[in-house]
């Protein structure tokens, strides 16, 4: 028997003016997406943004359904567009930012175990690593690739 340890880094940052210019511009993309969430039943707005390898930032808010299992969230909202749209472009990083009652939650949203797994997928399609910023109004983490979110992927196939 080895027992064997996972370790994970983060950064934390006090506020969204600690951050470089193009994650500060990728914050905001993911605050102000939190506006166009349709979150009639939960009232949890989420938002999310992309950025490429190239600079350019894409968007995407969660959707509620009647039909919970229907819905999808910010994250995969996001990704997929970013997929579909841009197909052979690399993404870089993506920011996830949560409100509630029109204030942005003083704590970071954490993404569900869906939404980082295909964060992961879509990092290896990129084939470099997808940084992930947790956008709080006070507190931004960073996570260097998705791996620090979801060390155990599922990618067997």
């Amino acid at each position: 028997m080895t027992n064997k340890e996972i370790k994970i880094a983060y950064t934390e940052y006090a506020g969204i003016d600690e951050l470089a210019a193009k994650d500060k511009e990728l914050a905001e993309a993911a605050i102000s997406a939190t506006a166009t969430a349709y979150a009639p039943y939960s009232k949890f707005n989420v938002g999310a943004a992309v950025l490429f390898d190239d600079g350019e930032i894409v968007k995407g808010s969660n959707q509620e359904n009647a039909a919970y299992p229907s819905g999808i969230c910010a994250e995969r909202t996001a990704l997929f567009y970013a997929s579909a749209s841009r197909p052979n472009k690399a993404m870089a990083a993506l920011a996830i930012a949560a409100s509630q009652e029109g204030a942005l939650l003083e704590t970071p949203v954490t993404p569900c175990g869906a939404c980082r797994q295909v964060m992961a997928q879509y990092q290896l399609k990129s084939g470099i690593p997808m940084r992930i910023l947790l956008v709080g109004a006070h507190k931004i983490w960073e996570f260097e690739k998705v791996d620090d979110l979801l060390p155990f992927t599922f990618d067997s196939i």
